[in-house]
């Protein structure tokens, strides 16, 4: 590939095929090279319809939405109104936690960068009024504390929730309103959908699970999950090409199509200094800013958002200093073998981005004294019980709780092996990887304190 033409090409004869290859019904892409974009898409968008992909189609962004829900509060920084650095309750004087000397000092500046340390997976389903986001809010004063305020990183849905709630009260209109007037309109969008009663106007993708007998990918019963968590991405839906006019506002420095100044250049900047370094996950990048994740990859700074909704996956990945972008959206199957070779051509070629090898077990991985992980952790959302058997081999068992088993997750078991200090992995993949398990922290038994796989789930018993 030389140039843009050739990427086209190559897209729409590669595309069919991967997606034949990995399980994925449907897929649609766009790349975006100094202001010129190539799309392409394949597959259906539900095999219930059978209805096919086009470059048009809209699909489910998931948490790249907090990206948006980051700029609309960036945006809020720039006008004066709102200082990242006071606690929260300046602006939410309601806002409770399990935690009150945590609730009192938690910053908006924490939110962003998910250091605020409380529990973070609440998804509770308040209604589809206007003010879903602030019933949800009202709940959290039951939240526990996992760690102290900008201790540490743990991804912090719940978090994005709050955030979407000061939006809300600053502009006094609802979260969908600030969406389209601050953002949608200015990008001039017109392929995006804050929910389903925008998106039915559209070709829309439907999310594909894997029932309890594996095989296939097949039509998910739940289109979205509440409209409560729109601000941490259970709603927003677009195509591939608008999301790189989002991402195009990014790199240049605020600017959006008209040339008007959407974000100032100070605050896009400030999005991607690093805010906090991440345990040693190997897959979500080596730091976070206020809302993106930040990768250190051969070749240069590559930012940017993955989002993962009931059966549909999306990615992001931005490389400002080389003005390119990528946006990759699927409804199924193993969406992350898809996305990893397009973007090892795609950016490799048009960037000079070499994209690290994902973690792997050894062929004989060494022994590991598990005395320090053995345990159980917990989560809204989850319960994961550590072992080791006479052979020393280590388990992990999960069961999922909460909104996770109403939606279909199943209860596994795993073996971990050695990866890299307290850093272990599967032993057999986990949605197109070996998700690598980082033991942090130290209960004041020398046990670890956190099994942190993106989110910290805290040790309650030995």
């Amino acid at each position: 590939m030389t140039n843009m033409n050739e990427l086209r090409t190559w897209l729409e004869g590669r595309l069919p095929s991967l997606l034949a290859e990995h399980q994925v019904p449907g897929a649609a892409v766009a790349v975006s090279v100094r202001g010129e974009v190539v799309d392409a898409a394949a597959g259906i968008l539900s095999k219930n319809t059978g209805v096919e992909a086009t470059v048009d189609s809209l699909f489910q962004v998931g948490s790249i939405t907090k990206l948006w829900t980051a700029t609309l509060i960036m945006q809020l920084v720039d006008e004066g109104t709102l200082d990242l650095d006071v606690p929260v309750r300046r602006y939410l004087p309601e806002f409770r936690l399990m935690d009150e000397s945590a609730a009192a000092s938690i910053t908006t500046r924490q939110l962003l960068s998910h250091t605020a340390g409380f529990e973070g997976d609440i998804f509770t389903d308040t209604g589809q009024g206007d003010d879903a986001i602030a019933k949800l809010v009202d709940l959290f004063a039951d939240v526990p504390q996992l760690f102290a305020p900008g201790e540490m990183f743990s991804y912090n849905n719940a978090g994005y929730v709050v955030l979407g709630r000061i939006v809300e009260v600053l502009r006094g209109k609802s979260y969908d309103e600030c969406m389209r007037e601050y953002l949608f309109t200015p990008l001039q969008l017109t392929h995006a959908a804050n929910g389903p009663y925008e998106a039915i106007l559209y070709r829309t993708a439907v999310g594909h699970i894997l029932n309890e007998d594996g095989g296939e990918p097949e039509p998910s019963p739940i289109w979205a999950l509440s409209r409560s968590t729109a601000p941490v991405g259970s709603m927003l839906n677009m195509r591939p090409r608008d999301l790189l006019k989002f991402a195009q506002m990014h790199m240049d420095a605020g600017r959006g199509p008209a040339g008007q100044q959407i974000l100032s250049a100070k605050s896009a900047a400030a999005m991607l200094e690093p805010q906090v370094k991440l345990p040693d996950l190997g897959w979500m990048g080596e730091s976070w800013g206020l809302g993106f994740s930040l990768f250190d990859y051969d070749g240069g700074t590559v930012v940017g958002h993955d989002g993962g909704t009931i059966g549909q996956t999306a990615f992001l990945r931005i490389c400002p200093e080389k003005d390119v972008s990528i946006a990759l959206f699927c409804n199924g199957g193993d969406p992350l073998a898809v996305f990893t070779e397009i973007a090892k051509h795609a950016l490799g070629e048009f960037a000079g981005i070499t994209l690290p090898q994902l973690p792997v077990p050894a062929g004989s991985p060494p022994p590991v004294d598990a005395s320090r992980y053995v345990g159980e952790y917990s989560s809204r959302v989850a319960s994961v019980v550590v072992s080791q058997d006479a052979e020393g081999r280590i388990w992990l068992e999960r069961t999922p709780m909460g909104v996770y088993a109403e939606v279909g997750d199943r209860p596994e078991k795993i073996e971990l092996v050695a990866m890299d200090g307290d850093t272990l992995l599967p032993a057999q993949k986990q949605f197109g990887m070996h998700l690598p398990h980082a033991f942090v922290g130290d209960d004041g038994q020398g046990r670890a304190l956190f099994v942190h796989t993106g989110r910290a789930d805290r040790r309650v018993s030995p």
